[in-house]
């Protein structure tokens, strides 16, 4: 039996307190709405969360950093960039922004993220970068992905749009010896700022082609030229840029986010246990752990159908929904889109591991404001599914 919208059980929230609030409303009534102070304050607030050693940059969206993390690095056409299918689009659409190609490959059974030993069987001499991708908030192998461009003499960038705050070696992502990282502040992701995203790096000169990037390729920003001791309408325009900074009304919510993170994800990784416990006896295939020592953010949840299992993951998430309890799959891989699997000739036996994972994959609901009693509905809403 359906259940009303009011019953629904959606698959993401966001938790915004007073404090995000209030600080739009100031804002607001500064007058300064654009990028300004705020954005300069969420930046330097994420440079300390992190740990210092780095800059960021704050940007509309994390595909707009990704898309600037790429083109400071130097990647255009005729190069290749490797990547893996097991993605949202944006990781690889980036590529073709620039006129590279992307090449795909498959992911790793036991971690969901990038197979490290694909990656090194695909280079070639026309091969740039490397992105790699930290599925569901669980990092990838970076100390192997990291030994391989490095002995290829190849850049890295990380798209950490999951992996808020992650860590990997007990380094947090975001500090490690990457080119780049992005990460994403959409609105389902384990901060927000509605829309938004940052790019971090330790290369003074990246983050300087980023800052002049973002915003038509000017070298001077609106914030300098007009609160400047000594004012200027003076600028120019050094390249032909983008339009990627993120608005003050935006970034004011991030400031308080980002002091919510560690909380927000305690939170999620209590409601991970609960998951854990609750379905450790039913027939699917919980999601992977962070490695010994490391942190999980857990953006996402996901769950594999065993093949013990007669109901089909399309028919599954429709029970779930009939239940009142909304799902969703992480991913659709690009391999099976009608542009990448055109454009490249990809097919499912490429990706073995992508494409089952695929077939048989979900997410359930993942947020903050989660609670127990959520829980238990949702676990018991997948028995009903199973049966």
């Amino acid at each position: 039996m359906n259940k009303s919208n009011q019953d629904f059980l959606p698959f993401a929230l966001p938790e915004i307190g007073e404090e995000e609030i209030a600080e739009v409303v100031n804002a607001l009534r500064s007058g300064w709405v654009t990028t300004g102070p705020k954005a300069r304050q969420f930046e330097a607030d994420f440079v300390s969360f992190l740990g210092g050693g780095v800059e960021a940059v704050a940007v509309n969206s994390a595909t707009a950093g990704l898309h600037l993390g790429l083109e400071a690095l130097g990647v255009g056409p005729g190069d290749e960039v490797i990547t893996t299918t097991h993605t949202f689009t944006a990781t690889a659409e980036i590529i073709r922004y620039l006129g590279a190609d992307p090449v795909f490959v498959d992911v790793d059974a036991d971690t969901l993220c990038i197979d490290v030993a694909a990656v090194e069987a695909a280079i070639t001499p026309r091969t740039k970068a490397i992105i790699p991708v930290h599925f569901a908030g669980r990092s990838a192998d970076m100390d192997a992905l990291l030994a391989v461009a490095r002995k290829h003499d190849l850049r890295v960038m990380e798209d950490a749009a999951h992996a808020l705050p992650t860590t990997c070696s007990g380094k947090m992502i975001g500090t490690l010896d990457s080119d780049v990282t992005v990460f994403s502040f959409y609105a389902n992701k384990t901060i927000t700022t509605g829309e938004g995203g940052m790019l971090v790096t330790r290369n003074p000169e990246i983050a300087k082609r980023a800052r002049v990037m973002r915003l038509h390729g000017i070298n001077r920003d609106a914030f300098d030229r007009f609160t400047a001791k000594t004012p200027s309408w003076y600028y120019e325009i050094v390249a032909p840029g983008f339009k990627y900074n993120m608005t003050d009304i935006a970034a004011s919510m991030g400031v308080h986010q980002l002091k919510k993170a560690h909380v927000f994800q305690q939170k999620r990784a209590r409601v991970a246990a609960l998951y854990d416990e609750a379905l450790a006896s039913l027939p699917v295939i919980r999601p992977p752990h962070a490695g010994a020592g490391d942190v999980h953010s857990w953006h996402l949840y996901v769950i594999q159908l065993d093949n013990s299992v007669a109901v089909q993951r399309d028919q599954f998430v429709e029970r779930m929904f009939n239940q009142g309890i909304g799902c969703s799959v992480h991913y659709i891989p690009l391999h099976l889109h009608p542009y990448w699997r055109d454009t490249y000739h990809l097919t499912p036996e490429m990706f073995p591991v992508s494409q089952r994972i695929y077939e048989r994959t979900l997410s359930l609901p993942m947020y903050s404001r989660m609670t127990e009693a959520d829980v238990v509905r949702v676990v018991e809403a997948v028995k009903v599914a199973l049966k």
